[in-house]
């Protein structure tokens, strides 16, 4: 149901572009009007999230570890990078996880087999599918800055370059176009196939997927397909990029659903799981080193507040507690005297 329901919105997306620049003529809307609101909501969701997750207090050490804290005991050996204990620690922990998934890549399986026996697996294709599916995207997005800079930064040429080694006829088959598809696509698969994955699957979670595989093969159809004119292209994005936005004739309507799913993409980012981007470096799992048991860490919040002591509780309430027959420190004034006497 979330899978049909995340689908025909990426459809109805389409189609609502398709309708728009054919029958409606709105060319302007999604070639200017839209991709500036998207850019724009996507900048101020970003940062607002960012800034409100950066003023969360964190009153307490909280670091996830996976191995011995430094200086607990001389016979064992310390793990520097899953327990750091230091700043050095912590930023090398904090690249192994951003660049390679180093959390992913120790991620197991359990598997109940017949017999009650469990059993662990290592999960290593759900981390490549991660890893290739991230960097096929950062080489994608690098490679259409070349759309909105003129003169194309030589980086930006050779990553294409790099991009098109493996050139069959012309244009160069671009590796990253297809890696990211394939990516994609297992991921999509992982989540139909297994059932515990689909069980927690959200139409968010489809969602997403759609719009990356939409965009991914909306972009392929234009390079190998459908040829669209890459010199009104340029013309509209640098239009864009310098606040001198204007619409050439000759942009098909496949190159509109591409950007307007890119638009969506950007407006969406804020709102949706895919702020792990900058969520990643204010986590204080990862981002606090693992020093406990050798700094007395204050909580900086830690402000007076007013407390109720037992003593001024048993004072409130002695009466009612001597009724009720439970234990008082302190007797009632005429129990003492009865005692006495």
């Amino acid at each position: 149901m979330g899978m049909k329901f995340a689908l025909s919105i990426v459809l109805g997306l389409a189609l609502a572009v398709i309708v728009g620049v054919k029958l409606l003529g709105l060319q302007y809307v999604f070639g200017v009007i839209v991709p500036y609101s998207a850019f724009a909501i996507f900048l101020v969701g970003f940062i607002y999230r960012i800034i409100d997750w950066a003023r969360s207090p964190v009153p307490f050490r909280i670091p996830t570890t996976a191995g011995q804290q430094y200086s607990s005991l001389p016979w064992i050996k310390p793990s520097k990078f899953d327990s750091p204990y230091n700043k050095l620690g912590v930023v090398v922990r904090m690249a192994l996880e951003i660049l390679v998934f180093r959390s992913l890549f120790r991620n197991t399986k359990m598997q109940l087999r017949e017999g009650g026996k469990l059993t662990y697996h290592w999960e290593k294709w759900l981390w490549l599918a991660a890893l290739v599916f991230h960097y096929s995207f950062l080489v994608i997005l690098l490679r259409h800055l070349r759309f909105f800079a003129d003169p194309v930064p030589g980086l930006i040429q050779w990553l294409e370059k790099a991009d098109t080694f493996f050139e069959m006829g012309l244009p160069g088959i671009l590796l990253s176009d297809f890696v990211l598809v394939a990516a994609a696509t297992y991921l999509f698969i992982r989540r139909v196939i297994i059932p515990q994955v689909k069980y927690v699957s959200l139409p968010a979670d489809y969602f997403v997927l759609f719009l990356i595989l939409g965009i991914a093969l909306t972009g392929m159809l234009m390079r190998y397909v459908w040829r669209v004119d890459i010199v009104s292209i340029k013309q509209l994005t640098m239009g864009l990029a310098t606040f001198h936005p204007t619409v050439p004739s000759g942009l098909g309507v496949l190159f509109f659903v591409h950007l307007f799913l890119v638009s969506t993409l950007f407006a969406y980012f804020p709102f949706s799981k895919l702020m792990h981007m900058g969520g990643i470096f204010l986590s204080p799992t990862r981002n606090l080193p693992n020093n406990n048991r050798m700094v007395r860490h204050v909580n900086p919040w830690d402000y007076p507040v007013k407390v109720h002591k037992y003593e001024d509780y048993e004072e409130e309430f002695r009466e009612k507690m001597v009724e009720a027959g439970l234990p008082v420190e302190k007797p009632l004034e005429g129990m003492e005297e009865e005692k006495a006497e």
